[in-house]
């Protein structure tokens, strides 16, 4: 995570980052995108020790950027809001890591927009599709969820070593389908909802959904995983979508 940040504010320098996080759903057939200046952070998380709670990450958004993107989604006829939130821990825990405010800070605005609350792939890529223009405008779109996510399990695993075997055959899965080319990736991640693992690896699939928004996003870059971390009933992997061209 410290080397991506590094490498995205120190190569890549881009204007504005557009994050997506596993940590937000809007509706059925809608989204929202966060217009706020600046945020607070939600600890949507239970059970941890105190100091959790204390954490900060501070921001700055950017309500010009946000209207664009509202914009851009309603041209493609996707229903979105404004909202003002603060940021989850799908955000904030990650940037934290790969833009440590003291040793690498972001330095750029950051805008969260949610995913809908629905489980289609199709919809999540549209999605995308619609926000990939920011890519030629200086924006960098982050998507913020899990290869493999299975709460159910995670007591059973805690403290084993090694992983799960469906975690392991479907952080594969979702490799293959991710590095298809372009023009077969679409149906290749279609068809990744209804692997046999797919329900074991993802009992519901909101952190599965980010890379969908990713993909679309993509248009004809290929995805490629980087580094992946299969560990109980888990899987931490990251994927990039074309190669990065550094900014003078």
């Amino acid at each position: 995570m410290k080397e991506i940040g590094h490498e995205i504010t120190h190569s890549v320098k881009p204007r504005a980052v557009v994050v997506v996080s596993a940590h937000w759903q809007a509706g059925c057939d809608a989204v929202e995108v966060n217009t706020a200046t600046s945020t607070g952070l939600i600890y949507d998380y239970y059970g941890f020790p105190p100091h959790y709670y204390e954490v900060q990450y501070p921001n700055t958004g950017s309500p010009e950027l946000a209207e664009k993107i509202l914009d851009k989604l309603q041209g493609a006829g996707i229903k979105a809001e404004d909202v003002r939130r603060g940021l989850d821990h799908g955000v904030f825990a990650p940037f934290l890591v790969a833009f440590d405010p003291q040793s690498n800070p972001l330095g750029v605005p950051l805008v969260q927009v949610s995913l809908f609350d629905s489980d289609s792939g199709r919809q999540h890529q549209a999605l995308g599709r619609a926000l990939a223009s920011l890519r030629e405008e200086g924006v960098v779109l982050i998507c913020s969820g899990m290869a493999v996510h299975n709460l159910r399990d995670f007591r059973t695993t805690f403290g084993r070593p090694g992983s799960m075997p469906y975690a392991t055959e479907f952080d594969d899965a979702l490799r293959d389908a991710t590095e298809q080319a372009p023009k077969k990736r679409e149906q290749a991640m279609e068809n990744l909802l209804g692997h046999p693992l797919a329900r074991k690896a993802h009992p519901s699939f909101e952190h599965l959904l980010p890379i969908y928004v990713a993909a679309g996003a993509a248009g004809d870059d290929v995805g490629k995983r980087t580094w992946t971390f299969p560990e109980g009933s888990m899987s931490w992997a990251q994927y990039r979508f074309g190669e990065v061209t550094a900014t003078p």
